[in-house]
């Protein structure tokens, strides 16, 4: 049985993102982190992704995770590691990492995979890595349909945010 873990005292976000860009894998970063780099004043505390389903990607993720040593986020102290094949299985895995907390997603709201989710995302230049960002147009309309507190609470900062950001592109 693996040794009992400390969770990091606090979140390099950074750092998941640079690991991230580095590994290879194809990914669009979504959620706060994806509203903060676009302008959004909103505060988070991981790095939310939605990753293209191939084996091959599937792979390079893993590898990713298995190199920030991460574990599945749990409200009790079991650690357990994640598998290759949990990549391949539709659905949402939350894990905390030597960096902080990365939320691995298969799709979001409305069932939206990576392919789904192409087409609405916008390029952002960090540390000598381009990486697709969802963009505030469809991260409004996503947390209108959403039923989450959460989501309900932060639409009208990023709607102000997308706002803005419309008038100063006319």
């Amino acid at each position: 049985m693996p040794s009992k873990r400390r969770k990091p005292m606090h979140a390099d976000l950074g750092a998941i993102l640079e690991n991230l860009a580095e590994s290879g894998v194809v990914f669009i970063l979504v959620g706060g982190l994806a509203a903060v780099v676009q302008g959004a004043p909103v505060t988070t505390f991981d790095v939310d992704i939605v990753y293209q389903k191939s084996p091959e990607n599937e792979d390079k993720l893993y590898t990713f995770l298995k190199s920030l040593n991460a574990i599945y986020r749990r409200p009790d102290d079991k650690i357990i590691e994640p598998r290759k094949d949990d990549l391949s299985n539709l659905g949402h895995a939350l894990f905390v990492t030597d960096h902080g907390p990365v939320d691995v997603l298969s799709f979001i709201e409305g069932n939206r995979i990576y392919e789904d989710l192409v087409p609405h995302t916008v390029k952002i230049e960090f540390r000598n890595h381009t990486i697709n960002v969802l963009d505030l147009k469809m991260m409004v309309h996503l947390k209108r349909m959403s039923s989450d507190p959460k989501d309900r609470q932060r639409l009208s900062v990023l709607e102000e945010t997308l706002r803005q950001m419309e008038e100063d592109n006319e």
